[in-house]
């Protein structure tokens, strides 16, 4: 994994610098870490909070940014607000990482950061995954994917790092947790 890893730093650095978008799960803290390995203070990663987030994974992802000194913002997203993700339809994920990128692209020009970045990996590709559409639609930089890391990459490159989120479970959004056509409400 050294040439993955390599890959990866250079591809990171041939962004400028980045926001980067983290829920503190194993993919986005990877790729918060290698990006401040990569970028130093030209990173910045992005949390956002809203009643979806679960207050340990928000606590836990706060935590793990403050051990490894990674740059971290927590902003507030308002997801819940846009009809289209209250009445949580197979689309949700969309309309909420939409949110998400709208906010980031926001940030980004206003503090004149160059690209906005997430944690999709490879093996993304084969789920469904609506937030993806929404990250093409806003351009955001996929570092992981382009380096062609796979989700077995990222632990083994993390654990290799000596962090301890290598082995994290993954731990979905609390609207993910309703059924279709049920609406998300607070």
């Amino acid at each position: 994994l050294p040439a993955q890893r390599s890959a990866l730093d250079a591809h990171l650095r041939s962004l400028g610098r980045l926001l980067v978008g983290y829920s503190g799960g194993v993919d986005s803290a990877f790729l918060a870490f290698a990006a401040h390995e990569a970028l130093g203070n030209g990173m910045l990663a992005i949390l956002a909070d809203s009643p979806s987030l679960a207050r340990v994974q928000l606590q836990d992802a706060v935590a793990f940014a403050q051990e490894q000194h990674i740059p971290l913002e927590v902003i507030e997203t308002t997801e819940l607000d846009r009809p289209d993700y209250a009445r949580n339809d197979a689309a949700r994920c969309f309309y909420c990482k939409d949110e998400l990128f709208t906010v980031m692209e926001g940030l980004r020009r206003a503090r004149g950061f160059d690209r906005v970045a997430y944690g999709v990996n490879r093996d993304d590709l084969s789920d469904f995954r609506p937030g993806q559409k929404a990250a093409a639609e806003h351009g955001v930089a996929a570092p992981l994917l382009e380096a062609g890391l796979t989700k077995a990459d990222v632990r083994a490159l993390a654990l290799a790092a000596g962090l301890r989120v290598w082995d994290k479970l993954a731990s979905p959004c609390l609207s993910s947790r309703i059924a279709y056509g049920i609406p998300v409400t607070p």
